[in-house]
This record gives C-alpha cells, structure tokens and sequence, in this order.
C-alpha cells in the first residue's frame, strides 16, 4: 500500500523533499514506517523520539496501524488556537483578534504580541522563517482555545501566527483573551502563547549574519 508523507524544518531540508510517496506493506505500523525511513535518511535517527508523528493531523503513537492513502507527517521539536485561530502569510492584525474575543460579558481583555527581534542566542539575526504544517497547526491552536474556556469558564481565546519569511520587527504571533475578569483573561492568555510554543507544529529557521538555523527550544 502507498502512503504520503509530509516533511517539515529540517527534516525537510536534510531530506530535500516536502513529500513522498512510501509503499509499505500491508498491516505496517507508523513505527515500520519510522524505521524504513531512519534506513534512508539519517535526520530521522539523529531526532528519534523528538520527532513526533501524526496521522490525519493527529499526533499517534508509534504502534498506530497505517492504511492504504493515510497522510502521516513527521514533526520536528516546534520552536517554541472556543477562540478564533488562523495562520496567515501576510501581516498580523491585533485588532482583528481582540476584535474576536471581545463582548459583552468580557470584563477583562488581555493581549500578547511576539515580535522577530534583531539579536538572539547571541547572533545578529537578519530575519526569520516560519514553517507549518496548517491543518494541524490550526486545529492545534483550536484545541489551546478550547482547553482554556474548560479551565477559566467564560474565558474566549484567539490565537494569529503568521508563516513565511518575516522581518525584523514584524509581528510573529497574537494571543487575545477575553473574560468575566482580568484574572482569568491574563491566565488564559499565558496559559495559550505557552503551549501553542510547545505543541503547535509551527517551525522556526533564524537566519543570522554568521548563519542560519532551524531553532528546538525543547528539552
């Protein structure tokens, strides 16, 4: 049987391609898929169990059975979305996401706004480069939304994160919260920039002016 299988980050430039058609055998597990691609590509023994793996934009585990046309992805450590989430190639507007959470009952709004900065890791950086898998990286942020109205009842989160090549001073990501009170619309917006940095799989490459890189903030 055929499967697809999307690349992204660096495993994507070590392996030279976005996709690729793999045929395996019939009743194959995304672990006899991990395994035959480590045979062929080295990127993948080198990230091991750092490198997530979905099937049908969800993350799965490695015993998870595979079927005729499934699309399967293998997902780098990301570098560090109830609400409304989106990505967007073009820029961010911070109005338009408090604009979505904002309401009659929304006592307290609260906002974060990441920016591409001129210097990190000790390196000038001339811009960066972010890299996602869309589907699941919107359904993901859904996802943040969701578990932050569960955990801070009446709280609304949205969540903005822009693809593509930014600037120096562009606007990478927005997180807006809204509820009753600031408490709860302050929580609810760290509790979202926090974990959309660990599990949204949104990639970023700093491109520097002794270099580039793909960046992994994970542990």
């Amino acid at each position: 049987m055929r499967v697809v299988v999307k690349l992204f980050g660096a495993v994507r430039e070590s392996v030279g391609e976005k996709e690729l058609q793999v045929e395996i055998a019939e009743g194959a597990t995304l672990r006899t898929l991990r395994e035959r691609l480590a045979s062929q590509y080295p990127i993948f023994d080198e990230l091991g169990d750092r490198l997530a793996g979905s099937v049908g934009y969800e993350v799965v585990p490695d015993e998870t059975p595979l079927r005729e046309g499934d699309e399967v992805a293998f997902l780098p450590p990301v570098s560090g979305g109830g609400g409304s989430c989106w990505l967007s190639e073009r820029p961010l507007d911070v109005g338009e996401a408090v604009s979505r959470v904002t309401g009659p009952g929304m006592g307290g709004i609260v906002t974060f706004v990441g920016a591409v900065r001129d210097h990190a890791r000790g390196r000038e950086i001339r811009h960066l480069e972010y890299e996602a898998y869309p589907e699941m990286a919107v359904r993901e942020m859904e996802k943040i939304a969701d578990e932050a109205a569960r955990r801070w009842p009446g709280a609304v989160v949205s969540i903005g994160h822009r693809a593509g090549l930014l600037e120096i001073g562009e606007v990478a990501v927005v997180v807006a919260a809204g509820a009753p009170h600031r408490g709860e619309a302050f929580a609810a917006c760290r509790f979202a920039i926090d974990t959309l940095k660990e599990t949204v799989p949104i990639w970023k490459k700093e491109v520097a002016t002794d270099g580039e890189y793909w960046v992994d903030d994970r542990p």
